[in-house]
């Protein structure tokens, strides 16, 4: 088994509701990077619904209840942003005590209810891009916090990263594979995921580890977003073989979805003095017009043919929000930004208070990406060139 997540779509359609805070602040676009926010309200209702008291973040729209160790490394990311040192701590105890993260082994992708009844790991496998996250998020905190402990605890998840889910591939050199086992696909080939490799995250990896992989990586994957993207834009999956080049993954899919949606989000945050993002922002040009056409980010492209099919859910329009705001195209990103306030006004106002029971556009996967995307534009967190994090509350301080 490989952490590869047929489930997505279906979990987003199918979602459990996400109870919110009955009040919502109004986006200043422009005022959003000068400003510091007063809290940061969406990550609270999100907490509330998503996080027990022992750290574990549920997604409750499938019916094992499961947990992912993308769902705890976002949620230890969204919880340095709000300064929330308890929850931090609470969500990696729980990854490390039940998925292995930070013992001798990478942490599984996939806990939850087993066919037994008991409640366990799933699949064994590891999700390397979860893996970044959970690196970053603790050195993040080490560094922010002054805690030196997360610093140890960081570094040994990368030097997992290194051994067990690093390759060298030919000409691309050092890459990430998915996961350490299941994508190695034949002699000289291997599976990729563009959406697994955020620039700022590799830069602050180099900083931390400049022996290590990752500036070559991070050219590495400027390299595999612009040439895996012939129509301009990113698919959910990608083969690269050494002596052929990047080609269509026609066995698993052809499509940009669930997972590219994330290219456009990363290139989005990332901070415009990184020397690799503008041929990035420019190789996926093409996704801006699409928005446009559609009045929201397509739900399905066809990254061969660029053939649109669908219109994304609310959490498409809030992780574009960053794409929009980076590449300079004022009214999509004030359509879209209006879109996802709309939304999530009439959500709150639906569903008041945490528990409430239902199904709602704001499920787990549709509210991290909202998290990620919005929370950005409205100032909440910010990386420079060189992948630190800067979030709102040290702006107060």
């Amino acid at each position: 088994m490989t952490p590869y997540f047929p489930k997505r779509r279906l979990l987003l359609q199918a979602g459990a509701a996400l109870a919110l805070v009955s009040f919502l602040p109004a986006l200043a676009t422009d005022a959003a990077a000068q400003s510091c926010p007063a809290g940061w309200p969406q990550w609270e209702a999100f907490a509330r619904r998503h996080v027990q008291a022992d750290g574990r973040i549920v997604d409750f729209s499938v019916p094992e209840q499961q947990s992912t160790s993308e769902s705890q490394s976002y949620g230890m990311f969204f919880a340095l942003v709000a300064d929330d040192r308890a929850r931090f701590a609470a969500i990696w105890r729980w990854s490390r005590d039940n998925l292995g993260a930070g013992s001798d082994k990478l942490p599984a992708w996939h806990w939850g209810r087993r066919e037994g009844g008991s409640f366990g790991v799933i699949d064994p496998n590891s999700a390397a891009d979860a893996d970044l996250w959970f690196a970053y998020a603790l050195l993040e905190a080490s560094r922010l916090w002054q805690m030196p402990e997360y610093l140890k605890a960081g570094m040994a998840l990368l030097n997992q990263v290194k051994a067990q889910e690093v390759r060298t591939m030919g000409e691309l050199g050092p890459m990430l594979l998915p996961g350490p086992y299941g994508f190695d696909i034949g002699r000289e080939r291997w599976r990729l995921n563009p959406s697994y490799l955020p620039l700022p995250l590799l830069r602050r990896f180099a900083a931390v580890d400049p022996s290590g992989p990752w500036s070559a990586m991070a050219q590495g994957a400027a390299k595999l977003i612009t040439q895996s993207a012939p129509q301009g834009f990113a698919p959910d999956w990608v083969i690269y073989d050494a002596a052929k080049g990047f080609q269509p993954d026609s066995e698993r899919s052809v499509l940009g979805s669930y997972d590219a949606i994330r290219v456009y989000l990363w290139a989005g945050v990332t901070d415009d003095g990184d020397a690799l993002v503008a041929a990035i922002r420019n190789a996926l040009a093409p996704m801006t017009r699409a928005i446009v056409n559609y009045a929201a980010p397509p739900e399905n492209i066809n990254s061969v043919t660029g053939a649109p099919q669908g219109r994304g859910p609310v959490g498409f329009s809030a992780a574009v929000l960053p794409w929009l705001k980076s590449t300079g195209a004022a009214e999509p990103l004030a359509a879209q930004e209006q879109l996802v306030r709309d939304k999530w006004t009439a959500w709150s106002r639906a569903v008041p208070h945490a528990g409430a029971a239902g199904d709602g556009e704001f499920n787990y996967y549709n509210s991290v990406l909202t998290l990620f995307g919005w929370g950005w534009l409205q100032g909440q967190y910010r990386f420079d060139a060189a992948g630190n994090l800067s979030p709102a509350w040290a702006c107060k301080s």
